[in-house]
């Protein structure tokens, strides 16, 4: 009798050669294959050669079907766990049926590979050594606004999931909480043939979007930039006026490179002081 384990497998985001050798080798050994989508998950097989008898196992059945699972595990069987796409668990489901397994004492082994927001993190050009993976946002503008409230002055990078008919609400509602000018990279169709990643602030990224509606279809990563972290910013009280003045009539950016030319500081110390994150 085999080791009874429960095998949590990433399949690929898009491009099929991303299954990695070991996973194929998972698959093809499986005594069953817990799929979010048995359909989805038999087209993956197929084009592996890969036969295993599979269940499905998605948000409205997964409790009933722990039950079942650990059953043949307890018959010495091993299971693997995939969803449609990338990593199992992330903004997918499989939570309560891992805790299951583990909780009746068996184990539970991570077969690594494609995530969508890792991918898309690794290749945005944002700071990666602290970010904030949000999934999805919630479909109304009322909620979605609140809940970007809440995170409008987190400093890591945020990370956060779009669907095609929500991406274009999505970014202005952005834009609306946490400013226009806020840096942020939108990556759609990772790996596939329209893979696009491209970056820019939120009212660029908006306009980009909305003129183009091809732009507009197939799965989103939206990646922005964190707050900017608030630190003293010491700026002589004329200097002050100066840019408070040109801060009326221009955007930040713009404001504090006409400043620097007029007073000499430095724009990024005049930047700082211009978006309220400076004292002094």
């Amino acid at each position: 009798m085999s080791e009874p384990v429960l095998y949590i497998v990433a399949t690929p985001i898009g491009n099929l050669g991303d299954l990695s050798p070991r996973a194929q080798e998972v698959l093809a050994v499986a005594d069953l294959i817990a799929a979010e989508d048995t359909r989805h998950t038999g087209r993956l097989l197929a084009h592996f050669n890969i036969k295993a008898p599979m269940i499905s196992v998605h948000d409205h059945n997964e409790r009933q079907r722990a039950d079942l699972v650990i059953r043949h595990l307890q018959q010495g069987e091993q299971i693997a766990l995939v969803s449609d796409a990338g990593t199992p668990l992330i903004s997918d489901p499989g939570f309560f049926l891992v805790r299951a397994v583990r909780d009746a004492g068996f184990r539970v082994s991570p077969v690594p590979g494609s995530c969508a927001f890792i991918a898309a993190l690794s290749a945005s050009g944002l700071p990666s050594d602290r970010f904030l993976f949000e999934g999805f946002l919630p479909p109304k503008s009322g909620a979605r606004k609140q809940r970007l409230e809440a995170l409008k002055d987190q400093l890591p990078t945020l990370v956060f999931y779009e669907s095609t008919h929500r991406i274009l609400a999505s970014l202005e509602d952005m834009g609306a909480v946490f400013g226009d000018d806020r840096y942020a990279v939108v990556a759609r169709e990772l790996t596939k043939t329209f893979e696009t990643i491209r970056g820019g602030e939120l009212k660029e990224l908006l306009e980009w979007m909305s003129a183009d509606p091809n732009q507009q279809k197939g799965e989103f990563v939206v990646l922005v930039h964190g707050a900017v972290e608030k630190v003293a910013v010491e700026i002589d009280p004329e200097v002050r006026r100066i840019l408070q003045l040109l801060g009326e009539e221009l955007p930040p950016k713009k404001a504090a490179a006409l400043a620097e030319k007029i007073t000499g500081v430095k724009k990024s110390k005049l930047y700082q002081a211009l978006i309220g994150q400076g004292g002094g």
